[in-house]
């Protein structure tokens, strides 16, 4: 089998895993194994994001992955990844996401960047995208491998858009000079109990750091950042398996709360 049906075959197992609710077995040996060029990996995301715009689904934004140095480590990458997001996969704040439509979810409190510019420079600074950010949000992204038991390498969840599923984005905008994106506070609970704590440098010591690292990796691979585009920076703390029934709750310090909601089976 050559190298692009291959990637079409891998490509095509992912979307079918997603649309079945049934997760699949590591796909990185059919691209290579753990030491795979990254960039077949991202081919595969590719395939299936062109897949979804020909579908009719709206590209609204990106989702920024692996920006815990911890998690780098746990990988072997230097640099995160990113996954495609689109508006299919919103959720309001406090709305049910629906049982049945997930394999094995987890949660992660994060920043939004909301863009008003389109982001076509080849290298990009702090004061490029902070002129260029409309407003910040807080945001609780719901993350899903296709792959079993979340057996992931770098090469695994690249290909799968960055185990990216769906994202809930807070109501209440903010401007980013009222806020201090490195040492804000987060607080995830689910009902009464503590599941999660951060602060705003766990994400690449500053989200900023995170944002212009994907406005300069987007142009490299032809699809910029656009004005309107979401911008999920990373993780601000571990981590939270998700359950049907499970309520989080989450508080970043100055941006405000926010709620992911799953229905009951």
């Amino acid at each position: 089998m050559s190298n692009s049906a291959v990637v079409e075959s891998v490509a095509l197992r992912l979307r079918q895993a997603e649309l079945l609710q049934a997760a699949i077995t590591p796909i990185r040996s059919e691209l290579g194994g753990e030491s795979a060029d990254v960039d077949v990996a991202y081919a595969v995301q590719e395939i299936n994001t062109q897949r979804a715009l020909s579908e009719g689904r709206r590209l609204v934004g990106r989702k920024i992955g692996l920006t815990s140095k911890v998690v780098q480590t746990q990988l072997g990458v230097d640099q995160p990844d990113f996954g495609m997001l689109f508006a299919d996969m919103a959720y309001g704040d406090g709305e049910a996401i629906p049982a049945g439509l997930l394999i094995q979810p987890k949660v992660e409190a994060e920043i939004a960047l909301i863009i008003n510019q389109d982001l076509t420079q080849k290298e990009h600074t702090y004061a490029d995208i902070i002129r260029a950010t409309e407003y910040a949000l807080p945001a609780i992204e719901v993350v899903d491998s296709r792959i079993e038991n979340w057996k992931i390498s770098l090469i695994d969840t690249v290909a799968d858009n960055a185990s990216s599923a769906a994202y809930v984005l807070g109501s209440r905008p903010v401007k980013l000079e009222q806020l201090d994106l490195v040492n804000c506070k987060m607080t995830m609970t689910r009902g009464n109990e503590v599941v999660s704590q951060g602060v705003g440098k766990a994400c690449l010591s500053n989200p900023l750091n995170a944002a212009v690292w994907l406005a300069d990796e987007m142009v490299r691979r032809g699809r910029p950042l656009l004005a309107g585009d979401i911008i999920l920076t990373g993780a601000l703390g571990p981590m939270v398996v998700a359950n049907p029934g499970d309520e989080f709750h989450v508080e970043i310090e100055g941006f405000g709360s926010v709620t992911a909601a799953f229905a009951a089976e």
